[in-house]
């Protein structure tokens, strides 16, 4: 997390004195865009990274029964974004999230490393519907916050497979999940585009297991809920 932080602070530092100079923080910079935010609708793309992770909630001794280790995923997507007032929009980001988390289980039943881990590869397709609350802009920046609900389809969820994690290596997980998201970033604005990194907390609503076949299975008897948690960082261009 700390090393994707660095990575929107140096690209934005960098971007910032490549474009503005020493402009930037004078008192009378060069304005940039200057009537971009005033169009009605605009389109962007973005790129990025993630970070996905499971929250447990366990039906009798909570604790550590399940480890998760956390990969870097891939974002790729398109914005529309929707003005409604001066410092107010509306934004649609729909995009395709590439992820894995690796899951170690401490249930004694489970002998080999093979029976442990649980791999657990995901292809979203996310849809987020998203209110951009804007702060005033001083020269060629402008920071902003997120909010908003989602709703994402897991193409590798697995729903439909009869075999379990009993019968052989596959994790199931449901289709379809909602989300709340919330984050900030800020608008850089150049000569010829705008340029928003972000960095945007996702938290799941709903319980995303599909139960093993076997009712007390090592795998999913003893989980109340599994719900995603992720960290988005986002680099748009407008």
């Amino acid at each position: 997390m700390k090393k994707f932080l660095l990575y929107i602070f140096l690209l934005s530092g960098l971007l910032g004195r490549a474009q503005f100079g020493t402009d930037v923080f004078s008192k009378h910079p060069i304005i940039n865009m200057e009537n971009f935010d005033k169009q009605r609708v605009h389109w962007g793309y973005f790129l990025g990274f993630n970070s996905y992770d499971f929250k447990f909630d366990y039906k009798v001794n909570p604790g550590v029964d399940i480890i998760a280790k956390k990969t870097t995923g891939f974002n790729v997507g398109l914005v529309g974004n929707l003005r409604l007032m001066e410092n107010l929009d509306l934004r649609l980001e729909p995009g395709l999230y590439y992820t894995q988390r690796n899951l170690t289980y401490n249930d004694p039943r489970l002998l080999t490393d093979f029976e442990k881990l649980r791999e657990v590869k995901s292809t979203y397709i996310h849809f987020p519907l998203l209110l951009k609350f804007s702060a005033k802009r001083t020269g060629n920046v402008r920071p902003y916050l997120l909010g908003g609900v989602s709703r994402t389809w897991n193409l590798d969820s697995n729903a439909d497979a009869k075999d379990d994690n009993l019968t052989g290596d596959r994790f199931r997980m449901k289709k379809w999940t909602s989300n709340y998201e919330l984050g900030f970033g800020v608008d850089l604005y150049f000569e010829y585009f705008k340029f928003s990194p972000s960095i945007r907390g996702v938290f799941g609503l709903e319980d995303e297991l599909i139960r093993d076949n076997t009712i007390d299975s090592p795998y999913t008897g003893n989980i109340e809920s599994m719900k995603t948690r992720a960290i988005f960082i986002n680099f748009t261009f407008h």
